[in-house]
């Protein structure tokens, strides 16, 4: 993308922005003509993005980086051919995470009906607080999460959008704190007689222990369940801990259960720890923020997520396995009301009973936030267009090219080392350069197969074709993760993938 090729005409290049609608009101076709060529310019990066032949980033160092950039705020403000070169330089060194090599995170892809949402989203540009002010999109949030408490197993309930799974897992912790502990939002921690403890797995997001902090608990209280091999959490070591910090005179009241996890894609036993928290009277939240879209899939939703009706809360981001663009994340509870609640602060300046319109329509005072972004159209318009039956259809061919992984990485055993059979689209393993490839599989070989990978990753980007992800964990030093949950990947991407790590990396 080259920025010197989008070029206004003459007559609007050296214009300013103060030449534009709504500062000159008969700026209609100049302003049509910047729109449309910032179109072009993302018209032409879509394309980029779906090019096999096109590199997934164009890496620099931050020193370059910036060196290639200007990043100035000027005093007197630019002209619009200068902003339109700004526009396409942006986008020529953005990651394109839609490309079908990129398999780095959790949120891949580029859902074309997603992304017009978010385009219209954003002219609309509107805030999610009031009925009033964004009556369409608040009645599309109703349907759409009603429709999402179903599919979860509830007909009941109450759900919102929130700015990422983090603060959803958080809407969690505070909604079961006020529920068990009403008079907390009043008094605080004296009206809890006793140490609030929660519990979550080893393997858990971080988030769930940020709550701790955040929530006032401390780090301390928020006890990590031991996980097998596999990364599920075990539940007789939950209900050990449970009772352990009982005897201690504290009050166990909240466990997190992963459908899902960051790292290995592992889904806690759900109905187990259900049974141990209505034994001792506890919260159950699932954090289905990346396994969540697997609820579509009649082939796969069981045994990962069975008995996920009997959880009190669920978070599920449409931004990861579903696809739809970033943000979207929603949190759901099983009680009506809970959230009215929880977070209510009566503001009459906004929130005021005596409106033209049904007021329960107004979700602001829902939420510990006061501005929401309009993160629902963008998903309203994905599943109008796919269809309940399109999801279930694009889950499962999620969950097969990752079988196909596996297939292929077992077939080439002795460059690749499969860590376990994935329970999700997380594909766990090593890759082996020549050297060691006689070596005995041994925790040595490990080590030194860890040290491999950073200097892999580093030549994927420095090459811009291909990005895998790779961390350790407390059982093993650096793997690769693979991940995919992009609708552009097809079994020729993953023969892609394996093929040029090999070339990237035989050496090593």
């Amino acid at each position: 993308m080259d920025p010197k090729n989008y070029q206004l005409s003459k007559s609007a290049a050296n214009l300013k922005y103060t030449d534009l609608l709504p500062h000159n009101e008969s700026a209609f076709p100049v302003s049509k003509e910047f729109l449309q060529k910032v179109v072009d310019i993302l018209m032409d990066f879509i394309k980029e993005t779906n090019d096999r032949n096109c590199k997934v980033l164009d890496f620099h160092h931050p020193d370059k980086m910036r060196k290639l950039l200007d990043l100035d705020v000027p005093d007197k403000g630019v002209e619009l051919q200068q902003l339109i070169e700004d526009c396409a330089k942006t986008l020529k060194y953005q990651v394109r995470t839609g490309h079908p090599h990129f398999f780095n995170q959790l949120s891949c892809g580029l859902d074309l009906m997603s992304m017009a949402g978010e385009w219209l989203t954003a002219t609309a540009n509107t805030n999610m607080f009031t009925y009033e002010i964004a009556p369409v999109f608040i009645l599309m949030e109703t349907v759409v999460l009603h429709k999402m408490r179903e599919i979860i197993g509830w007909n009941c309930g109450d759900s919102i959008l929130a700015p990422g799974g983090s603060i959803s897992n958080l809407y969690a912790f505070l909604a079961a704190r006020h529920r068990m502990f009403p008079g907390y939002k009043e008094k605080g921690l004296h009206s809890i007689k006793g140490q609030l403890v929660m519990f979550t797995s080893d393997q858990c997001h971080y988030s769930v222990k940020s709550c701790a902090s955040v929530g006032g608990l401390g780090t301390d209280n928020c006890v990590e369940v031991p996980s097998d091999k596999r990364g599920r959490m075990i539940a007789s070591e939950l209900e050990r801990l449970v009772i352990e910090r009982k005897s201690k005179g504290d009050i166990p009241f909240f466990v997190n259960c992963t459908s899902g996890t960051t790292v290995l894609g592992a889904f806690d036993p759900i109905e187990d720890i259900a049974n141990i928290c209505q034994k001792y009277k506890m919260w159950l939240h699932i954090d289905a923020a990346w396994g969540g879209g697997l609820l579509f899939s009649k082939k796969y939703r069981h045994p990962r997520l069975t008995g996920i009706e009997r959880a009190d809360s669920v978070t599920w981001n449409p931004h990861k396995l579903m696809g739809t663009l970033l943000q979207c994340s929603t949190i759901h509870f099983k009680e009506d009301g809970l959230l009215l609640s929880c977070n209510q602060m009566s503001a009459d300046y906004l929130f005021m009973q005596d409106k033209l319109y049904d007021v329960q329509y107004d979700t602001g005072d829902k939420v510990i936030q006061c501005g929401r972004h309009n993160d629902i159209f963008k998903l309203w318009l994905q599943w109008r267009a796919k269809g309940t039956d399109g999801f279930e259809q694009h889950m499962d061919r999620l969950m097969e090219l990752s079988e196909y992984m596996v297939k292929r990485i077992k077939e080439m055993s002795d460059k690749f080392h499969l860590i376990f059979e994935p329970e999700m689209v997380n594909v766990s393993f090593w890759y082996v350069p020549q050297r060691l490839r006689s070596m005995p599989h041994s925790s040595q070989k490990e080590k030194e197969l860890g040290k491999i990978c950073p200097i892999l990753k580093g030549r994927m980007m420095e090459s811009g074709t291909l990005m895998v992800g790779y961390q350790p964990d407390q059982d093993r030093p650096n793997f690769f993760r693979n991940i995919i949950s992009s609708a552009a990947v097809r079994e020729s991407d993953i023969d892609f993938l394996l093929a040029e790590m090999d070339r990237l990396g035989h050496d090593l």
